[in-house]
């Protein structure tokens, strides 16, 4: 009969903690492990994570797995070294996690916080202070200087003027202008598209609405690259 577990489910921090803690209650030998007692200590754990309607991670559930196929290989015959084998890295696994903890609770006891780690106020002393005084002109042509620029423009507000006298050209309306042009000839050579962009904006709200019109399957551009044509 399976003994009752005594510890909280709580204090558990992985399948291999839960093994390690399975191993020293019931005083078992890490190198050579009862396999069918472990597996009936493990599952009951789990039926008792279970019965408080916690969710089991899966961690555990690939640990219940491999113990239970251990237990599966120990009663076939002639598996007795592929048993050896896989006990043999489950006792591998438990003796690294065992040595990184003790090596984790060194460590811990060495951390001192930031005890030793700050540096206390100092004062400042009036060597450190600047107080030289410039004219502001002065600081700025420092200013320009270090950020590579010759000077700032004497009237911002006319800097952005070239970008604000822009035209905009809709692609809508370059949409509307191709269509007419298709429903008439139903064909035309891709460049014609152009022949009335008067500048950049022009081209490329052409260029976009032909790509719109591709996309929404209302013209073709043939195999030749050369000829729009309607659909």
């Amino acid at each position: 009969m399976v003994e009752q577990l005594s510890f909280k489910i709580a204090e558990v921090e992985g399948p291999l903690d839960l093994i390690l803690q399975l191993i020293s209650k019931h005083k078992l030998n890490i190198y050579d492990i009862e396999i069918t007692k472990l597996l009936e200590q493990y599952l009951a754990y789990m039926e008792e994570v279970q019965s408080q309607e916690l969710e089991i991670a899966s961690e555990f559930l690939e640990m219940a797995s491999r113990l239970v196929y251990i237990k599966s290989v120990s009663l076939l015959p002639k598996h007795e070294e592929l048993e050896e084998q896989l006990k043999r890295e489950l006792t591998g696994q438990l003796i690294e996690y065992t040595l990184c903890r003790q090596v984790a609770g060194l460590l811990k006891n060495r951390y001192v916080g930031d005890e030793l780690f700050y540096r206390t106020v100092q004062p400042v002393t009036k060597e450190a202070q600047y107080e030289r005084h410039h004219k502001p002109q002065i600081l700025l042509e420092a200013y320009l200087s270090a950020v590579g620029k010759k000077k700032l423009p004497e009237n911002p507000q006319k800097a952005f003027e070239p970008i604000m006298a822009r035209r905009v050209v809709s692609v809508n309306s370059r949409i509307v202008i191709i269509m007419k042009m298709l429903y008439k000839q139903r064909r035309a050579p891709f460049l014609s598209l152009f022949e009335q962009s008067s500048d950049r904006a022009d081209i490329v709200a052409t260029f976009l609405a032909v790509l719109e019109l591709v996309k929404n399957k209302r013209v073709m551009i043939e195999d030749d690259g050369k000829t729009v044509s309607l659909l």
